[in-house]
């Protein structure tokens, strides 16, 4: 049988918000600086790709200079890692790498409820699967990833200028696209109690059809 309209907007509103993400994922414009500044030695950087101009060690212990966009764990960063990599922003890149690999994970379980029938007596446990286990753990470290940078991000304490950085659109794919995960396995919640609610209803009918058909044939027989 086909889906309901909730179902499939459920599954679109998952799409998109794993596109967002996966988007915000391989992005590198978590934070850039507003071109305000002639030259900033910071233009910008994500969660695996930063981009210096003539940036320099902060400690001045090399005279080593950092041009163009590079691997955050290029070798040649290994003298600035203490700058480049504090404890909040590893945290960033543990939690929402996490919370893409749920996304990974979940992709064959909502190919498996577009191709599963609600007739299935599955389907329900399939639709609280999407709706609490799965989604919810992509929620949960999503929003913790997200939270953490919104919070320390474009602090004073980090990239050069800072009162030239700001929060940048990668960033606010990765919100929108933690916002769409929640909406999505609350939808999925929505949709699996209603399947439950009917499941009851023609079980009942179904009790009380051949409850009946047990009294006419006891009746037949006398």
């Amino acid at each position: 049988m086909g889906k309901s309209l909730t179902g499939f907007i459920s599954t679109g509103i998952a799409g998109i918000s794993f596109l967002l993400i996966f988007i915000a994922f391989a992005t590198p414009n978590w934070l850039e600086t507003d071109n305000k500044l002639h030259n900033p030695k910071f233009q910008r950087i994500g969660l695996w790709w930063v981009c210096f101009s003539n940036f320099q060690d902060p400690h001045y212990w090399y005279d080593t200079k950092f041009q163009n966009c590079w691997w955050i764990f290029e070798e040649e960063y290994y003298i600035i890692f203490d700058f480049l990599l504090p404890g909040f922003f590893v945290a960033v890149q543990f939690f929402f790498t996490v919370c893409f690999v749920f996304h990974l994970i979940a992709i064959p379980s909502t190919l498996l409820y577009l191709a599963c029938s609600r007739e299935n007596y599955r389907f329900v446990h399939l639709l609280i699967v999407l709706g609490k286990f799965s989604i919810l753990l992509e929620r949960i470290c999503g929003t913790i990833a997200v939270y953490i940078f919104g919070a320390y991000g474009d602090g004073r304490d980090w990239m050069p200028n800072w009162e030239h950085n700001h929060i940048g659109w990668s960033y606010a794919l990765a919100v929108i696209g933690v916002i769409g995960s929640y909406t999505a396995g609350i939808l999925f919640l929505i949709e699996a109690r209603r399947h439950k609610i009917k499941r009851k209803k023609a079980e009942k009918m179904h009790a009380a059809y051949h409850m009946e058909a047990l009294k006419a044939g006891m009746q037949s027989n006398i």
